[in-house]
């Protein structure tokens, strides 16, 4: 109930708050304020913990396990590489993020032996600054280059003001993975225009876990 809470807050802020700073931006800048990209935007923002690279034709468990390594990599900064306050975030024990980290590679004294100053506010910009200039990057051919460029000059300050507004989110080990499934597959089956045989056989996975999955995580199939 609590997740459910926090992600409607989260939408409504988005709605109040962001949707706003993002017209005014582009009305600023281009003179005209473009609803799809405006909607590309918001969805970004609503998951900014899940801007995670993933490379392009991976596999399922190719992605989802390079998503599980940048995102602990991304939590155990913010917590300053401490195991226990991450693993009562997570709502799992310390052995299984010690075990976790340990098989996804990850050097825990490395990270640990990096940290900086930067507060989850600071981190937060980052990976807004991250999903803005990636769904920029989607409109780069429709989009008139000096125009897109006064956008691109505009995502550093903009990061900062959004990060402002939007909440670092909190999320357990089990909603973690549910979201990257649906994520990942929602763009898989995209790409596909729809055809579970095709994704399946795409993303390396038999078509009746694939079936199973979709029906499971409520993804709507057109």
């Amino acid at each position: 109930m609590e997740e459910k809470e926090t992600q409607k807050d989260l939408e409504a802020t988005i709605k109040e708050k962001i949707n706003p700073l993002l017209e005014k931006t582009m009305e600023k800048l281009w003179g005209i304020s473009i609803p799809k990209i405006e909607d590309d935007l918001t969805n970004k923002l609503k998951n900014p913990s899940f801007n995670v690279y993933i490379a392009p034709n991976s596999s399922f468990e190719s992605a989802k396990k390079s998503f599980k390594a940048e995102f602990l990599k991304r939590e155990l900064r913010l917590h300053q590489g401490n195991i226990s306050h991450l693993a009562k975030q997570l709502g799992i024990d310390r052995r299984s993020v010690h075990r976790t980290i340990k098989e996804l590679g990850i050097k825990l004294e490395e990270i640990r032996s990096h940290q900086d100053d930067k507060d989850k506010t600071e981190y937060q910009e980052e990976f807004i600054d991250n999903a803005l200039r990636t769904t920029l990057d989607n409109y780069k051919e429709i989009i008139q280059p000096q125009k897109m460029e006064k956008m691109y000059e505009e995502v550093h300050t903009l990061s900062r003001n959004i990060a402002k507004i939007i909440p670092h989110q909190d999320w357990s080990w089990k909603d973690v993975e549910k979201e990257f499934e649906r994520q990942f597959f929602v763009q898989a089956l995209k790409e596909t225009e729809g055809k579970v045989s095709e994704t399946a056989k795409k993303i390396k996975i038999r078509p009746e876990t694939l079936h199973r999955k979709i029906k499971k995580l409520g993804i709507e199939v057109r």
